[in-house]
Parts: C-alpha cells; sequence; structure tokens
C-alpha cells in the first residue's frame, strides 16, 4: 500500500499558506496521479523517488498524449511538493531539482470590446425577479475581475454597498471596490428579486431558482444564454470577463500593482500578460488607422 501522509500534509500546508482552491486541487490530483504511477511501478513511498522516476511519469503523460500545458502543471506540482519536502527535511535531495517543467506557448487572453459588454450587460431583462439576479451578477464579474468560483462563493455579508466594497475570501482575502452601475444592479437585486428567490436564511449572495447558493454550471448557463442573445461570436467564459476587466483597467491608466492585488495574483508576472495585451491592441489600431502603417 503506498503511503499518502505526505499528501495530507502537503495539502494543510497548501490551505496554512492561503493557496487558491483551485490550486490545491489541482497540485493534489497531480500529486495522487503521480502516487498511481509510482505504485504501479513498485515505488511505495515518495521518499525513494529518484529523477528517473519523475522522467518516467513525464514519458508517461506524453505517450498518453497530454497538452503540454498539463504536463507543465503535473511537472511545476511535483516540483513544489518536493521542494516543501525538502525544506521540511524529510528527504536529503531534491528528485526533481533538475527537471524542467519545459515551454508552454502561452494564449493570448480574447478581451471582450467595449461594445460587447455593453450588449452583454444590456440584455437581462430587470423586470423579472431571474433577470435583475442575472445582471446583478454579470455586472459584479465585470466590475471586480473574480473568478466564478468567487463569483459564486460570495455570501451576502461579503458586499457592503455604501462604501462600494465586495470582499473576496478566495485563498488570500482582498477587497475591491465596485462601480455606480453594479451598485445599483445589486441594490436592485437584494430589494427586488433575492426574497423572491433565496431560501430564509441563505447567507449565499447569488441564488439559483430553487433559493440555494449558484453553481458554476448554473452561471455557466447564464452567460450562455446571455452572450447567444447579444450575438457574440466566440463563446464567452467567465475567464474571458476577468480578462477584458484587467485590460480595461490597464488601458484606462490602472498601475500593475493595484490591478495584481484587485486579481488576486500571487505573481505579478501573471498580472503583466495584459500589458502585453494591451499593447498588441494598440499596435493592432495604429496598423489599421494610420495611413502609411
Amino acid at each position: 500500500m503506498f503511503d499518502t501522509a505526505f499528501i495530507d500534509n502537503y495539502k494543510s500546508y497548501l490551505e496554512n499558506k492561503q493557496a487558491s482552491i483551485n490550486t490545491i486541487s489541482a497540485y493534489i490530483r497531480d500529486i495522487k496521479k503521480f502516487a498511481d504511477f509510482l505504485y504501479k511501478n513498485g515505488v511505495f513511498n515518495f521518499i525513494d523517488v529518484t529523477d528517473t522516476e519523475v522522467r518516467s511519469f513525464i514519458a508517461q503523460l506524453t505517450g498518453k498524449g497530454r497538452s503540454l500545458a498539463t504536463i507543465a502543471r503535473s511537472v511545476s506540482a511535483l516540483k513544489a511538493f518536493y521542494s516543501h519536502l525538502f525544506d521540511i527535511g524529510v528527504i536529503s535531495s531534491n528528485p526533481t531539482e533538475n527537471i524542467s517543467s519545459g515551454t508552454v506557448p502561452k494564449k493570448t487572453p480574447r478581451i471582450l470590446t467595449d461594445n460587447e459588454i455593453v450588449s452583454l450587460l444590456k440584455q437581462p431583462n430587470v423586470t423579472e425577479s431571474k433577470g435583475c439576479r442575472d445582471k446583478a451578477m454579470l455586472e459584479t464579474l465585470y466590475a471586480t475581475g473574480i473568478k466564478v468560483s468567487e463569483l459564486i462563493a460570495l455570501d451576502v455579508s461579503d458586499v457592503n454597498l455604501e462604501t462600494g466594497l465586495i470582499t473576496c475570501r478566495s485563498g488570500k482575502i482582498r477587497i475591491i471596490p465596485i462601480y455606480e452601475t453594479a451598485i445599483k444592479s445589486i441594490s436592485d437585486y437584494f430589494a427586488f428579486s433575492r426574497p423572491l428567490l433565496a431560501d430564509n436564511g441563505e447567507k449565499a449572495l447569488f441564488v439559483n431558482t430553487a433559493g440555494v447558493r449558484m453553481t458554476r454550471q448554473g452561471f455557466w448557463k447564464v452567460l450562455k444564454c446571455y452572450s447567444d442573445k447579444a450575438q457574440i461570436n466566440d463563446d464567452i467564459t467567465p475567464q474571458m470577463l476577468r480578462h477584458s476587466f484587467a485590460a480595461h483597467l490597464l488601458e484606462n491608466g490602472a498601475d500593475l500593482r493595484s490591478l495584481q492585488q484587485m486579481l488576486g495574483h500571487a505573481d505579478i508576472s501573471s498580472t503583466q500578460v495584459y500589458v502585453r495585451v494591451v499593447k498588441n491592441q494598440l499596435k493592432d489600431v495604429y496598423n489599421k488607422a494610420h495611413p502609411r502603417a
């Protein structure tokens, strides 16, 4: 039987570091897959692993046709895991030290135009309780740049309409301002829609028609419905609204450090991708508009 105690300890370590739920889930999933691989190959604990087993695991992922991004994420998870074991003195040498995560080509985020945002946000019928709720959800997502998992995790107590601030408690707690239109949409939802939808005592900010917390799948369906109505050609995702929030703030003068805090990025290099996006957009505008371009 494989010894999985280190996995549980590492999960607790990540939780104490306030790593995001998605990061913890992905890392633990990849480490468990590595443990299964080791067990099938006669290695029953993480301490006896050498770089040979790590390279064999990567070769297996490659042989199964896994994408470069998937392989890079798995390698990153193992490198972080073994760095932790080395730091706490469980192992005397790190088997992943000379393993490269590989270079994964980064996709340029799809940014919605101002007109697409306006068209999307005006689709919900706010005279109906469901439409009023949907308008508030869409405005909140674009106003804050939070992830869909963070949106549906919001509780009523996380919103302060008087100060125009929302508290996001996923991973490291952060306070994010919201613009006036979003404040009004949430206020209308509180006044006219949520009392008709929510079960008594429900803490969730956004609820479904059953009166309980909205699910990720439920919100995806909502977004799909309104993006179709807005006749936006691409399949709009919650991540696109997050990307658009970031790019539009940079276009209008926001500084990179403030944007990093609002997005909840641990590393500013994750935020810098939007600088490249904005620069590329400016180049496109220049090349299309300048008579000698």
